[in-house]
């Protein structure tokens, strides 16, 4: 198979296995998306929903969690660790967007990475899941199975990141980075993979 038609097969696929998408993490707005990112980082989703329940109930949104001392927030969000690193983010941002944003998650890639606790991938989840703008998201599953489609070097996320934009159509970025992690979860783990058992990497063109 060659890598044009490879590259439509993946998208073929994942279209297949998952037609809708739901995002991962529970929110209700942008802000509550934003946190949940956050500590998502070293942490597995599953771990995040059961945390900020607990979280939200008493500040969902900047006013009130700035409301809460850095050690309040730290206890709360404790089990997805780091807790310190990012309760101080979670504390620092949520005064970033009230004075400087009048209380809202700003719409800007540049604006997102300007805050405390965020970078390119959270920035970019954030723009494609809370406010619908075209964005790549890359995690550890997409980096690891772009390298292992032979889609990209997998030298690092970066570089992941642009060339799967140039694979795939802009239109549908948003979705794929969502089915990619899915498929990574499902049936293309890291550990004890078997690549002729996999629907995709059983198929994938040889370097």
């Amino acid at each position: 198979m060659r890598k044009k038609e490879f590259i439509q097969f993946v998208q073929d696929k994942l279209d297949d296995l998952y037609p809708k998408t739901p995002i991962p993490l529970d929110h209700t707005d942008p802000y509550s998306l934003l946190i949940a990112v956050l500590l998502s980082a070293q942490c597995t989703d599953v771990r995040v929903n059961t945390v900020t329940p607990g979280l939200f109930s008493k500040a969902n949104n900047p006013t009130d969690m700035i409301k809460l001392s850095k050690e309040e927030i730290q206890d709360i969000i404790r089990p997805c660790g780091l807790s310190k690193n990012k309760a101080s983010a979670i504390w620092e941002l949520s005064a970033m967007i009230l004075n400087q944003h009048n209380g809202d998650v700003p719409q800007s890639f540049e604006k997102l990475e300007a805050m405390p606790g965020v970078g390119h991938k959270t920035a970019s989840v954030v723009m494609a899941q809370a406010f619908g703008v075209p964005a790549f998201p890359v995690d550890t599953h997409i980096h690891r199975l772009a390298e292992r489609w032979k889609l990209s070097s997998g030298k690092n996320v970066v570089h992941t990141e642009r060339d799967l934009k140039k694979i795939f159509s802009e239109e549908n970025w948003n979705k794929l980075h969502l089915q990619i992690i899915f498929f990574g979860r499902e049936y293309c783990k890291a550990r004890g993979h078997n690549p002729k058992e996999c629907p995709i990497c059983s198929v994938a063109p040889k370097r």
